[in-house]
């Protein structure tokens, strides 16, 4: 489906003509660098060829009236009077205008439709594609200059203190940035980026296990209180600041969880680093040993796999276009991804299907994904 035409159609139906303008923010998937980012490390993501479109136009008033065709809903509040009223899409729209307000912009009502294809609870980042596009209405209506990596802070700002989600940047920053063919490198510490070219003639697939983070609240504050001690047993800010050859030096010292967890940041850090090499070289199975490691490491290390991802990977590595596989997102759930050889990108993902589900017993949603821009005016 054409879904600018889709959100533009549904628009004139519901307003009565056509839109001022579409604008469209992608979804992500990680390729490497897992809970890294909140060790001010390193994170290569990707924006997705799935994204949160929205046709708006300016109203002449400080309301924000606003359908979800996808849910079948409406939502409309005023600029002056933003009010939370529980977590449910809504709280996105206000969180965007709240921050945006109390970064000093002076923004103007609209009214629009939003649709996407960014499969919510997949780890894909929905919520993330929702801001940006949210961002990205209000800068066009408001005639705002845009900023991407301002906005992708404004809007996490939005989901931590409005919303209530204690997100890092990665997400934001990624459906900001985003470049079509390229993966981007990120500085969690400093915010700065390098676009890297994804290798000629593969494609990235994401494996949806549909199994889902039960305790992964508990869990990464554990995870992220063991990085702390970690950090602060090596006299650092981060463990961003610790090298590989540190954590092997004092293994007997530190107790054996925390220097798993620490060698799995501090490896995965390195990691990241050298994909982005293995991509600009073109070193194709080089990038997907890493990939392979990188899983490993979240397995055996930081231990946040789970059986079903670990069956999931196995099925993507045994297909010979897979070059390389690895759980991806926080973990315990959610999907994996894979590197494919683009020409059997479709093999493998019906085998990866079969395979899996019979293994499990669940039926997986599996997507071929490619690079996308970050958050654009589509139409105007």
């Amino acid at each position: 489906m054409d879904l600018s035409s889709h959100v533009s159609g549904a628009f004139e139906a519901r307003f009565g003509s056509g839109p001022a303008c579409i604008v469209r923010a992608p979804g992500r998937v990680n390729l490497i660098g897992e809970h890294t980012d909140y060790n001010d490390g390193f994170v290569l993501p990707m924006a997705i060829d799935r994204a949160v479109w929205i046709a708006l136009r300016p109203r002449n008033d400080r309301r924000v009236v606003v359908q979800a065709l996808d849910l079948d809903d409406v939502t409309a509040f005023s600029l002056d009077r933003l009010v939370r009223s529980g977590v449910r899409w809504s709280a996105y729209l206000k969180g965007v205008g709240w921050a945006l307000q109390e970064a000093g912009y002076e923004v103007v009502g609209w009214e629009g439709v939003v649709t996407g294809d960014v499969p919510r609870g997949a780890g894909l980042s929905s919520s993330a594609a929702l801001e940006l596009a949210v961002a990205r209405a209000f800068a066009v209506a408001s005639g705002l200059t845009w900023h991407p990596v301002e906005m992708a802070k404004l809007c996490q700002r939005a989901e931590n203190e409005w919303v209530g989600v204690r997100c890092g940047i990665m997400d934001q920053m990624i459906s900001a940035m985003g470049e079509v063919g390229h993966a981007v490198l990120i500085d969690c510490r400093s915010l700065e980026t390098r676009s890297v070219p994804l290798p000629d003639e593969t494609v990235v697939v994401v494996m949806d296990t549909g199994t889902r983070r039960g305790l992964i609240d508990s869990a990464y504050n554990e995870r992220r209180a063991q990085c702390e001690a970690a950090a602060a047993y090596f006299g650092v800010e981060a463990l961003r600041d610790v090298g590989v050859e540190k954590v092997e030096e004092v293994a007997p010292e530190l107790r054996d969880t925390v220097r798993r967890r620490a060698r799995h940041v501090v490896t995965e850090n390195a990691r990241t680093l050298e994909a982005c090499q293995a991509m600009e070289e073109g070193h194709v199975r080089r990038l997907g040993g890493l990939l392979d490691a990188s899983h490993e490491s979240l397995r055996d290390d930081f231990e946040v796999s789970s059986e079903e991802l670990n069956g999931m990977v196995g099925c993507a590595r045994r297909h010979p276009g897979c070059y390389g596989a690895r759980m991806t997102g926080a973990g315990f759930g959610g999907c994996a991804v894979a590197l494919v050889r683009e020409a059997e990108a479709h093999d493998l993902a019906a085998r990866v299907g079969a395979c899996y589900e019979a293994a499990a017993g669940l039926n997986p949603s599996i997507y071929v994904c490619r690079a996308a821009d970050g958050a654009r005016i589509a139409v105007l």
